[in-house]
């Protein structure tokens, strides 16, 4: 592996897995358009979409559990919503990432930015009142959100994300969870779901290991550092720059795939 390759991918895994950390995705909705578009600009590789989704799968793995750690204190976690929704979408991730053996690149990518394009819109629904909730105080539909979950998982392991994108507007615009609840529930959950997509990646033989492991090194250091920031930034900050995220990647996916 040449310097250039080593640089470029820990600098993709690092800008991205801090930003998951912060805003409580598996930051396969950054990675996968950085992965796909950034080493060919600088020649240094050259990714395809089955190649690019199983490093994210691997990624995702890793950089989640750090979010989480950073997250163990402070009730943030809400151990019912992951257990409904982490089994839910455990399932789906594993047959979606099993079952994008058999699809084309132009399908994954396809996959890719209708569920960008729905996770944009659904971040620019009004959310009133949801951080005003007390922690201990949070209540949801338990089967709406299992049901959902599995959706979620079955699209997000087709990409090799773990889904986190869409399930941060999901509980946060239709099961009213507070922001910060959110973000850190999430984060398990999203562990949970890369277990499946995972899985489902290395047994089909869609992992790349030597950029894997170079991403993995970079989440290991930023995904904390990233939710250390996220726990004292305003949460309707968070919000707008998760909202303007999704937005751009779902743009420019649509723009390629047009």
């Amino acid at each position: 592996m040449e310097i250039g390759f080593i640089i470029t991918i820990f600098l993709i895994g690092f800008i991205g897995s801090y930003i998951s950390g912060m805003l409580g995705i598996g930051g396969s909705i950054i990675k996968y358009p950085m992965l796909l578009y950034i080493p060919p600009l600088f020649g240094v590789a050259a990714f395809s979409a089955h190649e690019v989704s199983g490093i994210s799968a691997i990624q995702v793995f890793f950089a989640t559990i750090g979010g989480v750690w950073a997250y163990r204190k402070g009730g943030y976690l809400n151990k019912t919503l992951i257990t409904y929704m982490g089994a839910s979408i455990l399932i789906g991730s594993f047959i979606g990432g099993y079952g994008s053996k058999l699809m084309s690149e132009g399908g994954i990518n396809l996959t890719y930015g209708v569920l960008a394009l729905i996770a944009a819109m659904m971040m620019f629904i009004p959310k009133k009142g949801i951080d005003d909730i007390p922690l201990d105080q949070v209540k949801f539909n338990k089967w709406l959100a299992a049901i959902l979950a599995l959706i979620v998982g079955g699209g997000a392991g087709i990409v090799g994300a773990a889904g986190a994108f869409l399930l941060v507007p999901i509980m946060l615009v239709v099961l009213k969870i507070p922001t910060r609840m959110t973000i850190a529930s999430s984060l398990a959950i999203t562990f949970i779901s890369s277990i499946g997509a995972t899985i489902g990646k290395v047994t089909t033989g869609q992992v790349d290991y030597a950029p894997a492991a170079i991403m993995v090194i970079a989440s290991l250091i930023a995904s904390p550092l990233g939710a250390m920031a996220g726990k004292k930034l305003n949460t309707k900050i968070l919000q707008v720059i998760l909202a303007l995220l999704i937005f751009g990647t779902a743009i420019k996916i649509w723009l390629d795939i047009i």
